[in-house]
């Protein structure tokens, strides 16, 4: 163990006195300070995990890892530029007009979960049943009259030949290279906009093949090594490094668990990036000897299906023996492909002694979730700028709290004998304002996680308003995702026998109704007449009455 690294992260450890209980909520997750809740101090925000599902951490034998924006995290605003630009020179070399040589990157576009409508051209963020919160045509966002043409009850199934929802960070050149193209082509003189594309002469370009091409100029930066090139040969342009990632991996054995490192990327790419990453941490280490299994060219998702054959790669000469590897798995060296139940037989796992990490919501934690029922650990790197814009914005949610009082208080008092209807135009405006100030604080579709305003506190209680609905994205990290953070390195800051506690799920009933408030005259007199005939039920064999 390399004591520098231990002192480094001692310094910065501050929470060694906090309860091993985690008392995560869906009230307090992304509350802006560490307050005082259930008795006990919450860790900094930007050290959290949060819990979906309650686990044990002790009962993990086995911490997997994939590599790219996990292990690995890219400096996405220099590496997303890197993609958008090669993608472009390809996209002139199939024959694209050169004007779009001009065309600008915006870091601050995309968020995963988007989906391209290859139909109409359209980026969608929607809710978890297709509701369509933000449509864009291009950078035009459309109003509700200009949806409806298109979709008339604001609704959309999902459907893969018509969808391609954007999984990951590495889909955000894409997402914003398919705005600038579709805003290209419908803005062109030159080019008559036609109901699922666009026309000139005889041409005509569909939306969908619009998409076809993007997709594959980025694909082909991947399948011809040009990207992959690019950061080999310079790896600190495009990749941070931080030295507790040996630090986490040290601490993984000593506390008897087991590592393993699980990527699509080839042995050439990841033995250039994870020898940047922990080589020159600890004096006669190579970054073999931090993980017990080492399997590259996985393929996933399809690793979690049928997969490959599975082969032992000459650490040497960077190629795959013959045949297939039958077993077992040695430490210090690297195996290409398999499957997860080849896998899980050699290293004798059973499924739930898994914790895996990674970033891809379908390929890594969907997949694994479903097949194997592996416990999940998704990192999202955008949590950290939601949660900083969420204390930098807290003055807003505050004006959102007193109109939400003062538009409760106008009408807490009408009822069905009400036929006027009080003029709320006015506060709903002012939410619209703040509604939109907030969303573009996030990007040009507003937050990751939810479309509007989230959810705020008010003496306790919980209140959304319309516009808050939660994402699709953000619907998969809550089913599938037993716990997430910005990164991987906030499990320096739990104990290996912590119990990860997940909230309750509370229904509406549970969550709005303050069981402190005196109930009603009226209900009161319902629910003892409804005790009262509770102390006698009716036989059904005999009819007759039978004491409680």
């Amino acid at each position: 163990m390399n004591s520098s690294i231990e002192q480094s992260f001692s310094l910065s450890f501050s929470d060694k006195n906090e309860s091993t209980v985690s008392h995560d909520s869906q009230y307090d997750s992304m509350h802006y300070q560490n307050l005082q809740y259930h008795g006990q101090v919450k860790r900094e925000f930007s050290h959290r995990i949060f819990v979906n599902r309650s686990f044990q951490l002790s009962d993990i034998k086995f911490f997997g890892f994939d590599m790219d924006h996990t292990l690995a995290e890219y400096k996405t605003d220099t590496f997303d530029l890197m993609t958008f630009s090669l993608a472009i020179e390809r996209l002139i070399e199939i024959g694209y007009p050169e004007d779009i040589k001009n065309f600008k990157y915006d870091p601050n576009f995309a968020v995963r979960g988007l989906w391209y409508d290859k139909l109409y051209g359209n980026l969608l963020k929607v809710d978890p049943y297709g509701n369509i919160l933000i449509c864009s045509h291009g950078f035009k966002i459309l109003k509700k009259q200009e949806l409806h043409k298109f979709y008339p009850n604001k609704f959309i199934s999902y459907d893969a030949n018509r969808i391609s929802v954007q999984h990951t960070l590495y889909e955000h050149p894409e997402s914003y290279l398919l705005a600038c193209i579709v805003n290209y082509f419908s803005n062109s003189k030159e080019y008559e906009q036609k109901e699922t594309g666009v026309s000139s002469g005889n041409l005509f370009i569909s939306y969908k093949a619009m998409y076809q091409d993007v997709r594959a100029s980025i694909d082909h930066q991947y399948v011809t090594n040009t990207i992959q090139s690019r950061v080999a040969e310079n790896v600190e342009k495009f990749i941070s490094k931080d030295a507790r990632l040996a630090l986490l991996l040290n601490r993984i054995r000593e506390n008897n668990a087991k590592a393993f490192l699980l990527t699509n990327s080839d042995y050439n790419y990841a033995n250039r990036i994870m020898s940047y990453l922990l080589d020159d941490i600890e004096p006669s280490r190579n970054w073999r000897s931090y993980f017990d299994y080492v399997v590259v060219d996985a393929h996933k998702p399809l690793f979690f299906a049928e997969g490959t054959m599975l082969k032992e790669i000459n650490i040497e000469t960077y190629c795959k023996n013959i045949g297939s590897h039958a077993g077992p798995l040695l430490s210090d060296r690297v195996y290409s492909g398999g499957n997860v139940e080849v896998f899980s037989k050699l290293i004798n796992s059973h499924g739930k002694d898994v914790l895996y990490v990674g970033d891809h919501i379908f390929g890594d934690i969907i997949k694994s979730k479903k097949v194997r029922a592996w416990h999940t650990f998704l990192i999202v790197p955008e949590l950290s700028k939601e949660l900083s814009i969420y204390t930098d914005k807290h003055d807003l949610y505050s004006q959102m709290n007193r109109l939400n009082d003062e538009l409760s208080q106008m009408l807490i008092n009408f009822d069905s004998s009400s036929k006027d209807c009080p003029d709320i135009s006015k506060i709903k405006d002012k939410i619209q304002n703040l509604v939109h100030q907030i969303d573009m604080s996030y990007s040009y579709f507003g937050s990751t996680f939810r479309t509007g305003i989230i959810s705020f506190l008010i003496s306790g209680y919980f209140y959304l308003f319309k516009g808050s609905q939660q994402t699709y994205f953000a619907s998969q990290v809550t089913r599938y995702a037993d716990i997430y953070s910005s990164t991987c390195l906030n499990l320096l800051h739990y104990p290996f026998f912590y119990l990860f506690k997940a909230a309750p799920q509370l229904m509406p009933h549970e969550s709005t109704v303050n069981p402190e408030d005196p109930l009603s005259d009226s209900l009161n007199h319902r629910i003892n007449r409804t005790k009262s005939n509770s102390k006698h039920t009716v036989n059904p064999n005999n009819s007759t009455l039978v004491e409680n």
